[in-house]
């Protein structure tokens, strides 16, 4: 191995020697608790992003809702105890407890038709 690449490799961990030296001088004097902190520091920001990251992904898994349009059969998504409005047809939609239902402003009824065959008097 010639010098140049043993000083090649010697400038990649030169930081972190550096880092290290530090660290080793500061719990030296008795600055023990000022490593242990920047350390539990440095591993709350690298855990916390992760840790908040998995729990919005569970929280979508519990509350998102994959359903049809009561009114006109679009498959559609949405967050449970909202509003949305349907892509294809532009109805409001409550979602309520993981299902979509039509939004009908307070005072207003809601029917459902009903198809009767008719009957001829001859019959």
């Amino acid at each position: 191995m010639t010098f140049k690449k043993l000083q090649f490799n010697f400038e990649k961990i030169r930081p972190w020697l550096t880092l290290l030296a530090i660290a080793w001088l500061l719990a030296s004097l008795g600055l023990g608790w000022l490593v242990n902190s920047l350390v539990i520091i440095l591993g709350l920001l690298f855990l916390l992003p992760v840790i908040a990251f998995l729990g919005f992904r569970w929280w979508l898994q519990k509350n998102l809702v994959t359903s049809q349009c009561p009114v006109c059969g679009y498959e559609l998504t949405g967050i449970n105890n909202s509003q949305v409005q349907c892509a294809n047809c532009g109805e409001q939609l409550l979602v309520k407890n993981f299902q979509f239902q039509r939004f009908t402003p307070e005072g207003t009824i809601d029917v459902k038709a009903v198809e009767v065959q008719a009957q001829s008097l001859e019959d």
